[in-house]
């Protein structure tokens, strides 16, 4: 049951890469895609590409924000650089919706070049609606 989780916050996290305009390079549970390897002695589950700006991507659950050691893993891979170019890597960070307020207030405690790379997104599986039968039950004004 925690994989079933932990691949579906995974899922929408990539959901938020997408959005961004980020493409998967590697990613944990993927099917097509290699898994990610570690950076320091730290998982990630996702890492992603814009033209040449690279972002890593973690999904945090219950038991990682309750972890004492989330504030040195969110410190450590917020200030990653690039190899050769050093560019800053991006920190986009999944949080489910109820640990989001918690999870805002203990990275103020951060170093503020660390807090500056740092993205949030609530982890929210959404359903979709459709509107067809509605539509059907309206009455047709012209035929």
């Amino acid at each position: 049951m925690m994989e079933h989780d932990k691949r579906k916050s995974v899922d929408l996290l990539v959901d938020q890469f997408w959005k961004q305009g980020y493409s998967t390079v590697s990613r944990k549970f993927g099917t097509y895609l290699p898994e990610p390897g570690k950076v320091g002695n730290f998982d990630i589950d996702i890492v992603a590409r814009y033209k040449k700006n690279y972002a890593i991507g973690i999904a945090l659950t219950e038991g990682d924000i309750k972890d004492p050691r989330i504030l040195e893993k969110l410190s450590f891979l917020a200030t990653r650089q690039t190899k050769y170019t050093n560019k800053r890597v991006l920190l986009f960070v999944g949080i489910p919706q109820e640990y989001f307020k918690m999870t805002k207030e203990m990275i103020d405690f951060l170093e503020h070049d660390a807090r500056k790379n740092i993205r949030l997104f609530p982890i929210v599986e959404r359903a979709f609606y459709s509107d067809n039968n509605n539509r059907r039950k309206e009455l047709t004004l012209f035929s």
